[in-house]
């Protein structure tokens, strides 16, 4: 599997800019914003919890199955939901996508349609308007904050998922959610730790504690995965690679090769990483209940990091080399023989090279071309995005000249 590239793209002629409505996702305070199941499911289950804690001793049997049950409902997430239903980085047998779906139900973070349609487009806009858990917005919010209100289905950006809704399984699981993960995820659990007399110890531990558990598992990957840790592939975006976020979500900790490579059935790719939800699948395959793993190849990868490693260098080099003074003509007759020059900030940066890459779409970029785009890159407007930290460190390697008089 090789990495598509993207070639230089004629400059467009200039369009008029479309007037932008400020972002409606949370429109007010009031309780007709609040999504009342996710924040009752995910307030009340870790009091639940935590009673267990204080108050339930539970047996030594309860706390094994407790354990089964978050490794199988942990796998169902990132091994079925993720991996397998939202990349498709990987065939699965029959018995084994009911496994995985089974174990997915168990996590209580909804269905596999829901779970993934929100995961396909988080990866198509990531850290815009359009991510359903925006980064940019916070590590709470990308967290849990996000599931907490009503998402606006407008704004939210498309994903196809027709394959999804084609499939008989995941549409079942759809249909009938609630009683299957109710089933398996708590009922079940409980009436196994019933058998030696411990019906409370199930519930408190093997159910409450371990959703709990499973759930924020989870969620590092879309909070902490994207705040800490080593920009290893590109920094094109906010995901990190990171052992610490590696072992508390099963592997899925290599974040910045992920967003690199999403159809890669591995995130953690040498050997020793920590990476338990690669090893099962692979593992698996060796059964026949897995096959076709799709995984990106030694030179592409090396490709990437050293890119990246030129990239550093490149940002550098721009910090400590002399610039070039440009006034305004010289920048409108570069732009007029097909220079894509962008002024922010009193400086002059090319970005024909990032037009492709912009995540808020090469139009959104090229209307800026020849202009001063300082209000717009620091959202001085409702509008405007303000722009981070790595999208500032970024922009210094197009650095080319100083604005002049």
């Amino acid at each position: 599997m090789t990495n598509t590239k993207f070639h230089q793209m004629p400059i467009l002629p200039k369009q008029p800019k479309p007037v932008v409505k400020e972002s409606t996702f949370v429109t007010s305070t009031g309780t007709e914003e609040i999504n009342w199941y996710h924040t009752v499911l995910l307030a009340v289950t870790p009091l639940l919890a935590l009673y267990g804690l204080l108050f339930v001793r539970p047996a030594w049997q309860t706390l094994v199955v407790g354990v089964i049950f978050y490794y199988w409902s942990g796998i169902g997430i990132t091994g079925g939901y993720h991996r397998l239903w939202s990349h498709r980085s990987y065939k699965a047998s029959f018995a084994w996508r009911v496994f995985l779906l089974i174990g997915g139900s168990a996590a209580f973070q909804g269905s596999a349609k829901w779970w993934c349609r929100n995961h396909r487009a988080h990866h198509r806009y990531t850290d815009t308007d359009k991510d359903p858990y925006n980064a940019k917005r916070g590590f709470f919010y990308a967290h849990l904050g996000w599931m907490l209100v009503k998402q606006n289905t407008k704004q939210v950006g498309w994903a196809d998922i027709a394959d999804l809704q084609a499939d008989p399984m995941i549409k079942f699981q759809h249909k009938y959610y609630i009683p299957v993960c109710m089933t398996v995820g708590v009922v079940l659990p409980t009436l196994i730790c019933a058998l030696w007399g411990d019906i409370w110890g199930g519930y408190f531990y093997a159910c409450m504690l371990r959703m709990v558990g499973v759930h924020h598992s989870t969620f590092f990957v879309n909070s902490l995965a994207h705040w800490y840790g080593d920009k290893t592939f590109s920094d094109h975006h906010t995901a990190f690679d990171s052992i610490v976020t590696a072992l508390l979500t099963l592997g899925e900790g290599y974040h910045n090769y992920h967003h690199e490579f999403p159809q890669d059935y591995r995130n953690g790719i040498r050997y020793f990483h920590f990476d338990p939800t690669k090893w099962i699948i692979r593992l698996m395959s060796y059964f026949g209940a897995t096959w076709d793993l799709q995984s990106v190849s030694k030179e592409e990868i090396e490709k990437a990091r050293v890119q990246m490693q030129q990239r550093h260098l490149d940002i550098q080099k721009a910090k400590l080399s002399g610039l070039a003074h440009y006034s305004w003509e010289d920048v409108k007759s570069k732009v007029a023989v097909g220079e894509q020059l962008v002024v922010i900030g009193g400086y002059v940066y090319d970005v024909r090279n990032f037009v492709h890459e912009h995540p808020g779409g090469r139009r959104t970029l090229l209307d800026w071309v020849g202009t001063d785009a300082t209000g717009p890159f620091e959202g001085s407007q409702a509008s405007n995005h303000l722009h981070s930290k790595e999208a500032r460190s970024f922009l210094n390697a197009m650095r080319i000249a100083k604005l002049v008089a």
